[in-house]
């Protein structure tokens, strides 16, 4: 790893975040347990606070233990909803919540997931971290992340390109493996938001990462040699996660609560979440989908 790029990470963790944001992630910080609270995702680049705020917990141990825990430790991460009062404002949290040492293996690109990389090349604030220790442990990590992210824009780029050239294939490629809401156009958005951190961010990221490049101006032209392969990665994306779906559709804390808040933000019905529906969000989406459909009828109508 190079001083340049440890610096440049550890100045976008260390960033101020809003305070609503930092009272939030300290409100779903377990002390005893994690390590560092990470928010990223389209509402740090927005600053929209309305929506669903994106985290990533990272722990010092698995949470839980048995089957589950056998699941999750191939499965990760766990997903959790919350809705926390900060001040005279709810919002509204989907965290993620994984092992450290679990993140740096993904983030290092020892496994053939792609989501941590592909996610923590992007920008990111460290809001919570137990002490100054953990908190530069989880900076290796999304340090780590970038130098993998950027050995894969290497083999998926153009033979020579502007830095833009090389994260815009990389990220339509990601996007494309995984199964998404999002179709591979939003990496235009993605790098859209920061043109310029994207194009400074590359060459220190490549040399951290033992990538030879010829520097030709506004292009640059990497060597291939030694370069992450692609085809498994890219094979293994989809199947992970609907993997990941289905183990989320019984294990996804607050999904009944999660699931009728999309359901009123996108359709303006006011789903109840009844205990059974928290209890079993799976066996009760149904009929929920039938009372959802019954008051959109009776609102065309009128009734």
């Amino acid at each position: 790893m190079t001083a340049d790029l440890e610096a440049r990470i550890e100045a976008e963790l260390a960033s101020p975040a809003p305070d609503e944001v930092t009272a939030l992630a300290a409100a779903l910080a377990d002390p005893g347990r994690d390590v560092a609270v990470l928010y990223y995702g389209s509402t740090l680049r927005t600053g929209d606070l309305s929506g669903i705020l994106d985290f990533y917990r990272l722990t010092r141990r698995p949470h839980r233990r048995g089957l589950r825990g056998l699941v999750e430790a191939f499965l990760w991460p766990e997903v959790s909803y919350h809705e926390v009062a900060i001040g005279e404002q709810i919002l509204r949290a989907k965290v993620a919540t994984m092992p450290l040492d679990v993140f740096r293996k993904a983030a290092e690109g020892r496994t053939l997931d792609t989501t941590i990389w592909a996610r923590f090349v992007q920008p990111a604030q460290r809001v919570w971290s137990a002490d100054a220790e953990a908190g530069r442990a989880a900076g290796e990590a999304v340090a780590a992340a970038v130098v993998t992210a950027a050995r894969h824009a290497a083999a998926l780029g153009p033979e020579t390109g502007t830095a833009a050239d090389y994260w815009l294939a990389l990220f339509r490629r990601t996007y494309a493996a995984e199964f998404r809401v999002e179709n591979a156009g939003r990496a235009d958005t993605v790098i859209a938001a920061t043109p310029e951190r994207y194009d400074a961010l590359l060459p220190p990221a490549w040399a951290a990462g033992g990538v030879d490049y010829a520097d030709e101006g506004v292009r640059l032209r990497p060597s291939r040699r030694g370069l992450p392969g692609w085809t498994l990665r890219s094979l293994m994306g989809k199947p992970l996660n609907l993997a990941r779906i289905g183990k989320a559709a019984f294990t996804f804390d607050g999904a009944a609560r999660y699931a009728a808040w999309k359901i009123a933000r996108h359709t303006g019905v006011e789903i109840a979440v009844t205990p059974f529906r928290e209890r079993h969000p799976f066996l009760a989406a149904p009929g929920a989908w039938l009372e959802l459909r019954r008051r959109q009828r009776a609102m065309a109508r009128g009734g």
